[in-house]
């Protein structure tokens, strides 16, 4: 499993799911593939560059930018596209494309951030695995030519409604729907990189069991 970090927006809101901490290089052999080669950021934040496990012929780690970058979109995209909703993934011009191909990927991460509002004001939450693993989430990837003609990549974590889940209904502004991201269980990395019917590919888009992870309060130093 993985890790995530966190994002801080021009106006200082924190927005889902906006960042994480990737899992470190020398954990990803947790997900059944070599570590990739390359270095990155220890944390996470819309429009920076994070690992990511592309399906495939042969899946691969690739460095992408968090934040789905379609081949027409304007290089400010990524800050509007790092969460697709599971409900219009296939619909919305942004995701309907890797949705429709089947280019579905693995985050590798270590935990990730939310708001929590149960104060009054907005509090950054860490929500992490109870056993402190990495652990894995669903996403869909992107491939587009860069300005120098090389082959770029992107990502984007899917989310599911949350307004019933014990743990991620607490977080998120109080008049605001829950979201969650969609964590994949240790034993179904392989299957969710090969899914190919959209009945099945829905059905790996679950909650998360909330005994499996923890969540405490980690505000900004």
């Amino acid at each position: 499993m993985h890790g995530l970090p966190l994002y801080i927006c021009t106006v200082k809101t924190i927005t889902m799911c906006s960042n994480y901490q990737p899992a470190r290089a020398a954990d990803h052999h947790l997900f059944g593939y070599s570590p990739p080669t390359f270095e990155y950021e220890p944390q996470t934040y819309p429009a920076g560059l994070a690992p990511f496990l592309a399906n495939g012929a042969s899946p691969a780690w690739r460095l992408g930018t968090f934040g789905l970058m379609p081949f027409w979109a304007k290089p400010d995209l990524a800050r509007r596209t790092y969460n697709a909703r599971t409900e219009t993934v296939g619909t919305l011009a942004s995701f309907r494309s890797a949705w429709k191909h089947r280019q579905l990927a693995i985050i590798p991460v270590q935990a990730f951030f939310e708001p929590n509002y149960e104060s009054g004001k907005p509090v950054r939450w860490r929500i992490e695995r109870a056993d402190g693993k990495p652990f894995a989430l669903a996403g869909i990837w992107e491939r587009r030519r860069g300005e120098d003609g090389a082959e770029a990549h992107s990502f984007s974590m899917l989310t599911i409604n949350a307004d019933n889940h014990p743990m991620m209904r607490r977080f998120h502004a109080p008049a605001k729907e829950k979201r969650s991201v969609v964590v994949l269980d240790d034993d179904s990395f392989d299957a969710w990189l090969q899914v190919e019917e959209e009945d099945e590919l829905r059905g790996f888009l679950r909650s998360f069991d909330p005994e499996s992870m923890r969540a405490e309060a980690d505000p900004r130093r």
